[in-house]
């Protein structure tokens, strides 16, 4: 029977809350949590980063923090697992199947150093762990799955290159992985230091077209180079 309030009339009881509505308040709220905690521990680190702040900032409290993610160290690992997620979700979008290999490849890169500079935070949480030596990441659940989709796709992009004769035998998915992911952390990552000794910004519009060529032309010819 559906409970009625004690001052509501007789038929106008108040409707049940249904278990979907339930489920959608709650992901929309852990949403919101990750991503001022995302703002949060890419700018001040996972030391620097106070659960109070993000609790003021979505004015909400420390307790309902904890609820949804147990405490500050699980918040952060899960802050991290959704960056991790989002690209590899990007990654294995890449039409591996109707694409030509180098196309597929050139896809790939562009793809991952389009990611890389739409999300500096992504940048900022890895450099910070690594300062951590990984040991947040690597006590997360989801950890395994973090590397497979990456190196299954370029997996399969590299064996139908190969199978056609394009590409070389002695580079494997990892090897390719680390060449795309070097190039565009590092235009990130290290984009003051460079400018400031330089005089270049890597990140300026002017020469995005010719350093996102630059980045799939490297990677191409060092597969094809006999």
């Amino acid at each position: 029977m559906t409970a009625r309030r004690p001052d509501s009339e007789p038929g106008t009881e108040e409707p049940p809350v249904r278990p979907v509505e339930r489920t959608r308040d709650a992901d929309r709220t852990r949403a919101e949590i990750l991503a001022v905690a995302t703002a949060e521990f890419a700018d001040r680190g996972y030391a620097g980063a106070r659960v109070n702040e993000i609790a003021d900032k979505l004015s909400t409290t420390k307790r309902m923090i904890y609820y949804y993610f147990g405490g500050k160290e699980q918040l952060y690992v899960a802050v991290l697992e959704q960056a991790y997620g989002r690209i590899r979700a990007l990654e294995q979008q890449v039409d591996v199947e109707h694409l030509e290999p180098v196309a597929a490849l050139r896809e790939l890169a562009g793809l991952t150093f389009d990611h890389h500079e739409a999300h500096p935070e992504f940048i900022r949480l890895v450099s910070i762990e690594n300062i951590h030596r990984a040991e947040h990441l690597a006590g997360s659940p989801a950890l395994a799955g973090l590397a497979a989709p990456a190196v299954d796709v370029l997996g399969a992009i590299l064996q139908r290159g190969r199978d056609d004769g394009l590409f070389r035998d002695d580079v494997d998915a990892l090897d390719v992985h680390q060449v795309i992911s070097a190039f565009c952390v590092f235009r990130t990552a290290n984009r003051h230091t460079f400018r400031a000794i330089f005089d270049r910004d890597m990140l300026d519009p002017a020469t995005r077209a010719h350093q996102r060529e630059l980045l799939c032309d490297l990677v191409v010819a060092h597969l094809t180079t006999r």
